[in-house]
């Protein structure tokens, strides 16, 4: 009787129901291979000598990869399939993974996190558009709401997985990437056995149609202001928990346990996912507009708890942070789904999602760098003071015009990656054309 049933899911695939499952845990499983590092930070400087400025700049280099999804690939799944994309990333993630797991330089975890950055890049996009079109009744909403909880628990399980095992199980640079590759080969598994969704999906080489689109139209501009500041400080302060919290709590904190140091990130990821759920029902600008306040707070606490090396401060401002980052990314990324034009929609959510990478780059390697030539203290302020002027700026930008009450005629979701890939459901290319 196995066989049989063996041979009917080969031939049949899955159910949509469990391939939507399946969509969502290539989300996550994928978002975890970037936070896997996240505790092994301090363990490479040792390993490899490297300074905490070119620290900031392996962390950074990921940003380079999902700008690559995002300019060049980003409909890529919507023409040849999700499938199709999904397979080739996930292999993409594991050599990625491979480079990770034999790294004998520095130079070797620069090659590895950008070619991470775009297997997630690519992977998410479809995977979210995948879930989209899989969702009853293709509610946008609710498939948001999915996409971006797996996201943030995968980050949240990637950073526990390796700060323990790290810390209590042997070959600490290894053995996290280990059980990680095999995870990827039972995922790759799972979404060869899922159900396609792309129709009639593009079958020769030269068809896809791969031209990058980036602009702002002049009549949205200002209203496009206020959300892409959100995404800016909210991927700014991501980026420093992921990229030089466990230096923060190392070297000011005295908390060298690599298990004890992951619980933060963790408690950062599983306090956004669970916000997502919470606060769904917010309208998206009262979502933005309350998360454009929390900043604020957020970093006045961790430049406090940094001072005065004070644990439950930092875990305090990590708690306000994962709300803000959850509710500010959710509701700033829906407000620009509103307010752009349906035929320039693809260019309006690409330039949003660059001018996040842009936070979650430039920032931490400005405070890398402003820590090597003055004080970590310093260069934190430095960042907090940033992110409360942005704040004030977008605050004052979107109180002064009238909310929207709904979107504009012809609005049609994109799905989106959360971390930045776009894949948004339009025409087709010939039809672009």
């Amino acid at each position: 009787m196995v066989q049989p049933s063996l041979l009917y899911l080969l031939r049949a695939g899955l159910s949509p129901r469990w391939t939507r499952h399946v969509a969502a845990a290539e989300i996550a499983l994928m978002f975890m291979g970037s936070s896997l590092l996240t505790p092994l930070y301090g363990l490479y400087r040792e390993a490899f000598g490297f300074s905490q400025v070119t620290l900031t700049l392996v962390y950074a280099s990921y940003v380079l990869g999902n700008l690559g999804a995002l300019l060049l690939f980003g409909r890529l799944s919507d023409q040849i399939g999700r499938k199709r994309v999904s397979l080739p990333a996930i292999g993409a993630a594991g050599v990625a993974t491979l480079l990770f797991l034999f790294a004998h330089s520095t130079a070797w975890l620069f090659v590895a996190r950008a070619l991470s950055g775009l297997a997630i890049g690519l992977a998410s996009g479809a995977a979210t558009a995948w879930i989209t079109e899989l969702t009853e009744g293709k509610d946008s909403a609710r498939s948001t709401v999915t996409a971006t909880s797996a996201n943030a628990y995968g980050l949240a399980v990637g950073a526990l997985l390796s700060g323990f095992l790290a810390e209590y199980a042997p070959a600490p640079l290894q053995l996290s990437f280990v059980v990680y590759l095999l995870m990827l080969v039972a995922l790759a598994a799972l979404v060869a056995l899922g159900r396609e969704t792309v129709a009639t999906p593009v079958r020769t080489f030269g068809e896809p149609w791969l031209q990058p689109r980036v602009g702002v139209p002049r009549r949205i501009r200002s209203r496009f202001v206020p959300p892409a500041v959100m995404g800016f400080a909210a991927f700014a302060l991501v980026g420093f928990y992921a990229a030089l919290a466990p230096t923060v709590l190392k070297r000011d904190l005295h908390q060298t346990n690599l298990a004890l140091i992951s619980l933060v990130v963790v408690e950062l990821f599983l306090v956004a996912a669970i916000s997502v759920h919470a606060t769904k029902g917010l309208s998206s600008r009262r979502a933005m507009l309350t998360s454009l306040v929390l900043l604020v707070p957020s970093v006045v606490l961790l430049v406090v708890a940094q001072a005065f090396a004070s644990m439950p401060v930092l875990l305090v401002g990590t708690t306000i942070t994962g709300i803000c980052a959850a509710m500010g990314y959710r509701g700033s990324l829906q407000v620009v789904n509103e307010i752009a034009p349906s035929e320039k929609r693809a260019e309006v959510l690409s330039s949003y999602f660059v001018v996040c990478f842009a936070g979650n780059s430039i920032p931490v390697v400005a405070v890398g760098f402003l820590a090597s030539t003055f004080t970590p203290l310093v260069a934190t302020c430095a960042l907090a003071a940033m992110v409360t002027l942005l704040a004030a700026l977008a605050l004052a930008v979107e109180v002064r015009r009238r909310p929207q009450s709904a979107a504009p005629a012809g609005w049609n979701a994109a799905a989106v990656g959360a971390d930045g890939s776009l894949t948004s459901k339009h025409r087709s290319p010939r039809q672009r054309r």
